[in-house]
């Protein structure tokens, strides 16, 4: 018998309640912690699959006979998530705020808490896995490639990863559903989450319009043509396509219009026609806010792969000190092999050895360069 005891996130999804399944398996004493991380404001459209997942949890947690907990982390979120949300998009990036979730809420506030609490161990329903090689704690992709979550959790430290434990980054999401039908869990076919980390799915614009002030502005050409006009540049990011309201201006079957860029300082939408545009094409991008798992950088220049987007295919790329640095944070050059489509500022990106995650840090910006 495991005598570690294990406190377990649970979202009221699938992942969450194999894990807390195949621990108590495993002979742990497993507990059930559920979180609860927003607030709806007065006047902004509520979520109630919150109310849902709170059940599937209780639900599921009275099945293994387990003690649930709940919690309110929602000043934590506020504080250390939303803020950051907020700021990006009003910087004109594009945030990810998944990543700061992980850091912040779910291995900081929640593992802080189950500590408290007596754990010897928090756990989740991640798509990764870890291993301990000597002295340090690796993090490693899923062995579902569809599934793997190592993006989201590159921000991770050695600490953190000395205190979590992902029992479903051996299994497939096929086999995890598989397990919890076979144990006859309500939430075996539960859609996975979408939308805003903790927030859930809304309609976008007028969520985000409830926080920050809208600002209209022109739509233009590369050539400075005014073909349109956008609702604000938060709503929009590079590479976008759809819901830009100037496809078949002149006929039907011209070349579809594209994000290229944001004109912060005009206040302009710039776009480009065609899906392989040009300078929708980057072979570099400057990587701020940097965190490596093992703790230190690796020595530069460095070899190695990485991730711009969830569920990109690894991307060969030489990572190089950036040769001006500013003064609010070290910048590294990122300089990949084949250049990158919508490289995305206020993204992340993460690199990778093989399976092993060794890091990331947030996009600042994207260098062209044409031949």
């Amino acid at each position: 018998m495991n005598s570690k005891r294990v406190i377990v996130g649970m979202s009221g999804g699938v992942d969450s309640s194999v894990a807390a399944l195949l621990l108590k398996q495993q002979g742990y004493a497993v507990e059930g912690l559920f979180m609860k991380n927003w607030e709806e404001d007065e006047g902004e459209p509520s979520n109630c699959s919150a109310d849902q997942d709170l059940l599937d949890a209780q639900t599921i947690c009275l099945k293994l006979g387990i003690r649930l907990h709940t919690v309110n982390f929602s000043r934590e979120y506020w504080d250390n998530v939303f803020t950051y949300f907020l700021d990006t998009y009003q910087s004109g990036a594009t945030p990810n705020p998944d990543v700061l979730c992980n850091t912040q809420i779910k291995f900081k506030a929640f593992l802080d808490h189950a500590l408290a609490l007596g754990a010897d161990f928090i756990a989740t329903g991640h798509f990764v896995r870890c291993r301990k090689k000597e002295t340090e704690f690796q993090l490693l992709k899923g062995m579902d490639a569809d599934k793997d979550q190592s993006y989201f959790l590159h921000g991770l430290n050695q600490y953190q990863l000395s205190k979590a434990l992902f029992p479903v980054g051996n299994l497939t999401k096929t086999e995890v559903r598989r397990i919890a039908k076979e144990h006859e869990f309500q939430n075996w076919a539960k859609k996975d989450s979408t939308g805003i980390c903790f927030i859930g799915e809304r309609k976008f614009k007028t969520f985000l319009e409830h926080y920050l002030p809208a600002q209209p502005g022109n739509i233009e050409t590369e050539q400075g043509k005014i073909i349109g006009k956008h609702d604000g540049l938060m709503f929009y990011t590079i590479g976008q396509r759809q819901g830009l309201g100037i496809g078949g201006k002149k006929n039907a079957i011209e070349a579809p219009w594209y994000v290229l860029e944001k004109d912060l300082n005009r206040n302009v939408l710039m776009v480009g026609q065609g899906h392989d545009h040009p300078k929708l094409f980057s072979p570099q991008l400057t990587a701020k806010h940097l965190s490596w798992i093992s703790g230190n950088a690796p020595p530069l220049p460095f070899l190695c792969t990485a991730k711009i987007r969830y569920r990109q295919k690894d991307q060969e790329c030489t990572i190089s000190m950036q040769s001006v640095k500013t003064n609010r944070d070290l910048s590294l050059l990122v300089t990949f092999k084949n250049p990158q489509r919508a490289i995305t500022p206020g993204q992340f990106v993460v690199f990778y050895d093989g399976e092993i995650c060794l890091g990331g840090g947030a996009i600042d910006a994207k260098r062209y360069h044409y031949d």
